[in-house]
């Protein structure tokens, strides 16, 4: 899947509130069940290479596995700021080799961790997963297994991990039967990337409460009751129209695109999938709409675009975006007049990085600037008691700030 040759890194921390004797060697402890998951994650020990038609493939060979680190730090977890979001000093958290090229993924190890100890007693797991292997829940699945197997000291994989990818290969012919707007290179006609890059833009966070979750969503449904929509589809909605209103976007006949992944598994019937698949099965869904409508237009408007494009992918989408990506080999994924969200809340990624310590402070992605493009839903950190809140980060140009909080916040008063 074109988007996916990346690193997916993240970072878990964890106190020490005397859970962890002072005999317990945590990256010992981990090390030993990363070992012993890996047996039936056998992809991961692996490395890529690209085929001659630019696929690519997992190849074995001696000097392989996954890498594992550990650092020491002169500092406390109090030291490092907030804990509850995502904070791109915490980036040396994360192991890079010397002079490592961005998005370099061929001949990398496809699992790489770095434990980090502080001086009270608390320690981070930074880690870097291949996208190409798995996705968001193919992750959780492998990090759950992880930390079960930590805790026993014995293997723990339930479900038992399958590969299947002989599932996603092209039809023969191929049958394109979408136009897939999700991919193509349309031609930039709008002051969108001016006004994203005005000035260094900079990461901001909301926390959004179980209520103004449910008053958004009774704020976008239509009169006539017509469809029901979903949290996702508000929030989403409510996001890329305060978005294009923070950066005054223009003109207002220039037509833009919201994507967003989504889980295909329960979609794929002919054959279905097995339990424990854990490669990539998400498909990119893309609402479109003129800017002229998403500030004119109602909440509920443009609900429904989200709504539409997320119940329009299915079994024959999927298919047909198998067979456009194989025909057209798109290299990099285009983000002319695009705003990503990446919903990271259907993710139990709390529950998944218990190694026997309790549940982390925080779990997630370290760093959002690179990609002023793209914005991320979060579960409410591990500290606090679960409420149902989210965290919604992205990145904006220092000028946009103000007017988006503002945008974001007004359901509120309504």
């Amino acid at each position: 899947m074109i988007g996916v040759r990346v690193f997916t890194p993240t970072v878990y921390f964890y106190r020490s509130k005397g859970l962890i004797s002072q005999d317990e060697n945590v990256g010992q402890i981990l090390k030993d069940a990363l070992m012993r998951v890996l047996v039936p994650y056998y992809p991961f020990t692996g490395r890529l290479r690209e085929t001659g038609n630019g696929k690519l493939e997992v190849f074995f060979g001696p000097d392989q596995g996954a890498l594992m680190v550990e650092a020491h730090s002169d500092v406390a977890l109090a030291d490092l700021g907030d804990l509850t979001v995502p904070n791109p000093a915490w980036i040396k958290l994360i192991y890079r080799f010397p002079n490592e090229e961005q998005y370099k993924v061929v001949d990398m190890p496809l699992v790489i961790a770095q434990v980090t100890k502080f001086t009270c007693g608390g320690f981070c797991l930074g880690l870097r997963i291949c996208h190409c292997l798995c996705d968001g829940l193919g992750a959780m699945q492998f990090l759950s297994a992880w930390a079960e197997t930590a805790k026993t000291g014995s293997l723990v994989a339930n479900p038992n991990p399958c590969w299947d990818r002989e599932i996603f290969l092209p039809r023969g012919p191929h049958r394109i039967e979408f136009s897939h707007t999700e991919f193509q290179t349309i031609e930039e006609g709008s002051n969108l990337i001016t006004r994203l890059w005005q000035g260094n833009p900079v990461q901001k966070c909301y926390r959004l409460s179980k209520e103004y979750q449910a008053r958004l969503k009774i704020l976008a449904q239509e009169e006539d009751g017509e469809f029901s929509n979903t949290t996702f589809d508000a929030m989403a909605a409510h996001v890329w129209r305060s978005w294009v209103k923070a950066l005054d976007v223009e003109p207002l006949d220039y037509e833009l695109r919201l994507t967003f992944s989504v889980n295909a598994r329960a979609k794929i019937k002919n054959p279905p999938l097995r339990d424990g698949f854990y490669g990539n099965c998400l498909c990119v869904a893309c609402a479109t709409s003129t800017i002229e409508r998403l500030v004119g237009g109602t909440l509920a408007e443009i609900a429904r675009l989200v709504h539409g494009a997320r119940l329009g992918v299915s079994e024959e989408y999927l298919r047909s975006t198998i067979d456009y990506i194989d025909m057209v080999r798109p290299k990099r994924l285009e983000f002319g007049g695009k705003l990503t969200i990446t919903q990271w809340t259907r993710f139990l990624i709390y529950e998944s990085a218990d190694f026997g310590w309790g549940k982390p402070v925080y779990a997630g992605p370290i760093d959002l600037t690179p990609t002023p493009q793209v914005c991320v839903f979060l579960p409410e950190g591990g500290d606090a008691e679960y409420s149902g809140a989210m965290v919604l980060c992205i990145c904006l140009p220092e000028c946009a700030c103000q007017r988006f909080g503002e945008l974001l916040m007004s359901v509120m008063l309504e």
